[in-house]
């Protein structure tokens, strides 16, 4: 908690004469000046202060991780024909567009949605309640009675969206946690993922398929989703974020890096390619991108490691959130891979990552 205090101080006056002789001026003066005070300090008061409160060390990450996420509705990822008929298409909905209730009825995923749309074949048609770019509509869309009599929407849902990553860093003092330096976006619609919830859990490495140039490779990994590490509450161009709820690992803690303190230059990432095993691989930061107005892609790196480019011929979905360190400091995270040279690739500072953790 941040106490702000105001010390007044009054001169006292050298004409006693005139501080008399306008004594009714002055006591004006002084009762504004008190309401005055009074709304400053309110004022003070009641401003809120952005404080950041996470700790100048954290517990560097580097584990191939599990992700579920679900979704605040239903969001449409496809639309389909029903007797030549797009249903969808005349309802005026788009990939994206997230479904949040069918005749007034509020619906949270697809088994809610299905119940609500039986309950309604006979009327040929239901009321849609949906948001787009934040922003809520309305719509009829009808139900098309398929050849197998099987009343068909036309629209392809989702509501769960499960992956890979890396998990970044654990906050121990208020045990937070951040993931993959970037945002969760469906395929499909190329829509960031609005989340109700979320948890991350063991995941291990069976293989890779390596990167080559135009065609960035991926992480092939075992789901363990009941050993459950944290909850997600946030899905932000920053990453993923949430509480970290399993044992913390018994790991050196890092000092959190300023971005004025990251350099060009030897540094090495944390990641696993194999089973459950983080390694440390090099690289070198060749260039830095200090500029508050820009909270992502901050450091661009080229891999050194001989090994790691011969096992994935460079980065590859799944390394996003892998820890970047530097002068025993954690200065970032991996986001993104250079699609024409995949030994190069893209970090976010640290610091924005934490910041967006605890915003």
């Amino acid at each position: 908690m941040v106490i702000l205090s105001i010390n007044i101080f009054l001169k006292k006056s050298h004409n006693i004469n005139v501080v008399y002789e306008f004594e009714g001026d002055v006591f004006m003066f002084f009762k504004k000046m008190k309401n005055i005070l009074c709304v400053f300090f309110l004022t003070l008061i009641f401003v809120p202060n952005i404080v950041f409160a996470y700790s100048s060390h954290v517990i560097p990450g580097g584990e191939n991780i599990g992700i579920q996420i679900n979704s605040k509705g239903i969001m449409i990822v496809g639309l389909y024909k029903v007797n030549n008929i797009y249903p969808g298409r005349e309802a005026g909905l788009k990939l994206g567009d997230i479904i949040i209730a069918v005749n007034n009825q509020k619906v949270s995923n697809i088994n809610e949605l299905v119940q609500e749309v039986n309950k309604y074949n006979d009327n040929n048609e239901i009321t849609i309640r949906y948001q787009r770019n934040k922003r809520k509509y309305t719509t009829s869309l009808k139900l098309i009675k398929s050849e197998d009599n099987v009343y068909k929407t036309g629209l392809f849902v989702k509501d769960t969206i499960n992956g890979i990553g890396t998990l970044t860093y654990i906050d121990p003092n208020s045990r937070f946690f951040g993931a993959l330096g970037h945002e969760i976006i469906e395929k499909s619609s190329g829509q960031k993922v609005e989340i109700r919830d979320g948890k991350i859990f063991k995941s291990n490495v069976l293989g890779i398929d390596k990167s080559s140039r135009g065609s960035p490779g991926e992480k092939n990994a075992r789901f363990h989703s009941h050993i459950v590490y944290g909850n997600v509450f946030k899905n932000t161009s920053s990453g993923i974020f949430g509480k970290y709820k399993d044992e913390l690992p018994n790991k050196k803690l890092y000092k959190v890096a300023e971005p004025n303190e990251v350099e060009l230059g030897p540094a090495i990432i944390l990641t696993v390619i194999e089973d459950e095993l983080v390694e440390e691989f090099d690289i070198e930061i060749i260039k830095l991108i200090n500029n508050e107005d820009q909270r992502i892609k901050n450091i661009l790196f080229n891999i050194t490691d001989q090994r790691l480019i011969e096992q994935t011929g460079g980065i590859v979905q799944g390394m996003s959130g892998s820890p970047i360190l530097q002068n025993d400091m954690i200065v970032g995270a991996v986001t993104h891979v250079v699609i024409d040279e995949t030994s190069k690739g893209y970090g976010i500072f640290i610091k924005y990552m934490l910041e967006e953790g605890e915003n």
